[in-house]
């Protein structure tokens, strides 16, 4: 799904942050390209892309960090292009949680709400039930420093949310924390999202942060959208050879599209049901590697998408076996193939074997050069 459809969706949706021809320059480098996004209302969105594409600036414009040099931003049909910070509606989360050293926990979430005035009473309450809802109610007299990385982003958290921002943005939230803390983290942000049912942006460069967590999905590469979509959009339909490489692992084998569907790999023709070009256009043909099959070579090939092949390489990775598949017909090119324990052990998989692999034509998605 393009921006352009997901636009036209959300319209209809009347889009709570709308948009709309976002450019921004930076001297002669153009970070971001004439990008239109629409986002839901309540909706969690990730802005996922390798570092340099773009994601953290197109995140500051909204905020009005960075202003843009040209396009218009709206957030609930009210036009804050180009309003300060200040004057704009979101609570914003650091990598670097950015908490004032110098003050206690209290006093950081506490923070915005003085400074918009609020009673001390209003404050202390909100301050306690915020700290409650993060699970860190009894460490209000604490200083920054004497908490970990995980309960120091918990408090950032808190305090982005003191004052019920309208939108919430994160800029890559986990990445300063060890693995276990960011997926228990990951998991908790998820869910009191959807408890608080605020609109939230999420900035990352890890993929499986951006697919266990995002309602949507938007990968970008060099200043433009390569595609919207959900996880499972994202992951199954990738719009384009970037999207395809950049989520998850995928195997890329070079390829000429034939007729009827079909590609040719050095004389082997596969029959592939996603497809764009004209009959000879050379290209990529890509397959994830969990969706190789491996079959027995007594099974009557109901296809023509099977393949004899030779293990080069087993690595075993707990749940399942990863192989490294070649063949004289591939030529320089291996296959990686995913394999469970049981197949593994039900058809003898150990190198050095001989198989017989199938390639689903719903698996196989055909990319022309330059597209």
């Amino acid at each position: 799904m393009g921006d352009g459809e997901m636009g036209e969706k959300s319209d209809r949706k009347q889009a709570f942050l709308q948009v709309r021809n976002l450019t921004k320059m930076f001297g002669s480098f153009t970070a971001l390209k004439d990008i239109s996004l629409d986002v839901a209302e309540k909706e969690f969105i990730c802005f996922l892309g390798p570092s340099g594409c773009g994601k953290t600036t197109f995140l500051r414009a909204i905020a009005g960090l960075d202003i843009q040099t040209a396009g218009t931003i709206k957030q609930a049909g009210k036009d804050i292009s180009n309003l300060p910070p200040a004057e704009r509606d979101f609570g914003i989360v650091f990598q670097s949680y950015a908490l004032f050293p110098n003050l206690t926990v209290n006093r950081n979430v506490a923070y915005g709400l003085e400074s918009a005035g609020e009673g001390k009473e209003t404050i202390s309450a909100r301050v306690n039930e915020l700290l409650e809802l993060v699970g860190l109610a009894d460490q209000g007299d604490k200083y920054p420093a004497q908490l970990s990385g995980g309960q120091q982003q918990r408090i950032a958290l808190a305090r982005a949310l003191a004052t019920s921002p309208g939108l919430l943005l994160l800029d890559e939230p986990l990445s300063a924390l060890d693995a276990r803390v960011r997926t228990h983290l990951r998991r908790e942000i998820k869910t009191l999202q959807e408890d608080l049912g605020i609109t939230t942006i999420m900035v990352t460069h890890d993929q499986e942060e951006a697919l266990t967590m995002a309602d949507k999905i938007v990968v970008m590469n060099h200043g433009t959208i390569e595609q919207v979509g959900t996880p499972l959009e994202i992951y199954r339909e990738p719009a384009t050879l970037f999207v395809a490489d950049f989520v998850g692992e995928m195997n890329q084998i070079p390829a000429v599209l034939g007729t009827k569907g079909t590609v040719n790999i050095n004389g082997i023709s596969l029959q592939c049901n996603s497809f764009k070009g004209k009959k000879g256009s050379s290209g990529i043909v890509t397959i994830r590697p969990e969706d190789i099959v491996p079959i027995k070579k007594s099974a009557a090939a109901k296809t023509k998408n099977i393949m004899d092949v030779t293990i080069s390489e087993m690595e075993f990775l707990g749940s399942f076996w990863r192989a490294t598949l070649s063949s004289k017909k591939l030529g320089d090119t291996s296959l990686i193939a995913d394999f469970s324990a049981n197949a593994a052990r039900r058809l003898s998989l150990v190198e050095g074997a001989s198989i017989r692999i199938e390639l689903p034509q719903d698996a196989l998605r055909f990319y022309e050069d330059g597209a």
